[in-house]
């Protein structure tokens, strides 16, 4: 029997607040975050936790103390393992960025499950050099040191995935149902935020977001839908993507519609979804006069995101070992240079 590992990659979240400084200092310490050189990124990623560790305690100790990701992510991956099980043993690994499981320890689990074939699987939908890039390169860095050799299959994108999509379509509706008591709804589709630079530079993640809400209100099929893309997460002085989420929820409040706020680059509950989105936005709704505020859940381990992501993980591996996204043709504009399909010249 063939044996098959899956390594599901994800950011992390500190479980305790006693990991919050140094989950931030790992994560500023990255140069997809922040493209300084050495010693200059160790010295400003020191100062930047630093000045961000009281913010994020307070930001956790509304949810307990700590992020719920990991325990999330393991209910996905026990899920996508029972949906890939068949002919081959499947195994599917936890790989996080910037806190525990790191790829390091995963790839000495990998090692002992001795798979015979591993697919990359980055639970982020949409690409970008600042979450797949980084969890990728990450992760052969710990193949390599580990002496994982077994062929290699890498997913760099699923963004218009129709079991993603029709997931977060069908709880679209009853919630639209639910706030047009309140008048004609406007949906936010909403997304982690990048720096204008990045996006500027060439990472088609912002190109990818889009078509991730287009691809959602076409699955939903309502008619003369109100929607708009907008962001959050903003963090710095740096000018970042927009329209931002609490711009279009002030504009909102103006026009007097209730919204409907449904993320998408979020597959499962962390403190983005349930502090800044079920919290903080929507106490900002209730100050800027918004009528009423509805919130979908992201895909978690939904029955139709999970044989979504088991359809691409048997999709990649019938295409052969080379980074493909979903459907295997690239999806990106030309002016989108540092598509990961175009950077291995797909």
């Amino acid at each position: 029997m063939r044996r098959l590992a899956v390594i599901a990659f994800n950011l992390g979240g500190p479980d305790r607040p006693e990991a919050i400084k140094p989950f931030l200092l790992n994560l500023f310490g990255d140069p997809a975050i922040l493209g300084v050189p050495q010693p200059i990124r160790f010295f400003l990623a020191r100062f930047i936790a630093a000045q961000r560790a009281k913010v994020a305690t307070d930001i956790y100790a509304r949810i307990g103390g700590g992020s719920p990701i990991l325990a999330n992510t393991k209910i996905q991956a026990k899920a996508l393992e029972s949906a890939l099980a068949g002919e081959d043993a499947v195994g599917v690994f936890i790989a996080m960025r910037y806190w525990h499981p790191f790829a390091r320890e995963t790839a000495a689990d990998v090692k002992r499950f001795a798979p015979d074939r591993i697919v990359l699987l980055p639970l982020y939908p949409q690409y970008s050099t600042a979450t797949t890039a980084s969890s990728l390169k990450d992760w052969h860095r710990a193949a390599a040191a580990v002496g994982l050799v077994a062929p290699t299959w890498a997913i760099c994108c699923y963004p218009t995935e129709p079991g993603f999509c029709a997931t977060l379509a069908d709880a679209l509706r009853p919630a639209l149902a639910e706030a047009a008591k309140f008048g004609k709804p406007r949906v936010l589709f909403s997304a982690h935020g990048l720096p204008k630079r990045v996006v500027a530079a060439g990472d088609p993640y912002q190109f990818q977001v889009e078509r991730t809400a287009a691809a959602i209100v076409t699955a939903a099929s309502v008619p003369d839908l109100d929607w708009v893309v907008c962001y959050q997460s903003r963090v710095g002085r740096l000018e970042w993507i927009g329209p931002y989420a609490e711009d279009e929820i002030t504009r909102a409040g103006k026009d007097r519609v209730p919204i409907v706020v449904v993320p998408v680059s979020f597959v499962s509950e962390h403190s983005e979804t349930l502090v800044e989105l079920d919290m903080t936005y929507r106490e900002h709704a209730t100050r800027h006069g918004v009528p009423a505020y509805f919130r979908v859940p992201t895909v978690a381990a939904t029955p139709g995101f999970i044989a979504g992501l088991a359809g691409v993980v048997r999709k990649t591996l019938a295409d052969g070992p080379r980074m493909r996204p979903f459907g295997g043709e690239k999806l990106c504009p030309a002016t989108a240079s540092r598509c990961g399909y175009a950077a291995i010249g797909g």
